[in-house]
């Protein structure tokens, strides 16, 4: 088995994704050592929205480590960035963390300028094939869509594309 990653920070919109696609957390779980989210990402998911999707799956994953404090933001982030991004960019520095999970392109941006590395979902769940998890993309971006996550059609044919690659 690969060694997991040591350790990763995640934004609210891929964990909805990943629970979406996957019924839950725990191929974040197979994949990294320590899965840290800051407050302000865990107080989106609590909110929840009109259904209150993601909150008991969240809840379930103890191995998630909730950042207890809030987080003093750097200008130029705080204003480039909603709240739940900008938190994950802000824990990733002040924790020296190379790697964060953010799926919306602006957010992506701003972690690459400030040197970190990126994945999204997509990048999990391809990251999960490659180390031997049995997940059909296909049926993985149907449920993501069927929750509202929006994938363009170019990143659905790439994730379908090397999901293929990988499983074969």
């Amino acid at each position: 088995m690969p060694e997991r990653e040591p350790r990763i920070v995640v934004n609210t919109g891929p964990l909805l994704a990943l629970v979406a696609a996957t019924g839950g957390l725990d191929v974040l779980r197979g994949l990294y050592r320590e899965v840290l989210v800051p407050r302000e990402v865990h107080a989106e998911i609590l909110a929840g929205g009109a259904d209150g999707f993601g909150i008991e799956e969240v809840g379930a994953a103890t191995w998630i480590t909730i950042w207890p404090i809030g987080l003093s933001i750097e200008p130029l982030v705080r204003n480039a960035l909603d709240v739940g991004e900008a938190s994950v960019v802000q824990l990733a520095l002040n924790e020296k963390i190379e790697l964060v999970c953010i799926d919306e392109a602006v957010g992506r941006r701003v972690a690459r300028m400030a040197d970190l590395r990126v994945t999204g979902s997509i990048g999990i769940l391809l990251r999960a094939i490659r180390e031997g998890r049995a997940i059909d993309m296909e049926e993985a971006i149907g449920r993501m869509t069927q929750r509202g996550v929006w994938l363009s059609p170019q990143v659905k044919a790439f994730a379908i594309r090397n999901a293929k690659a990988l499983q074969s």
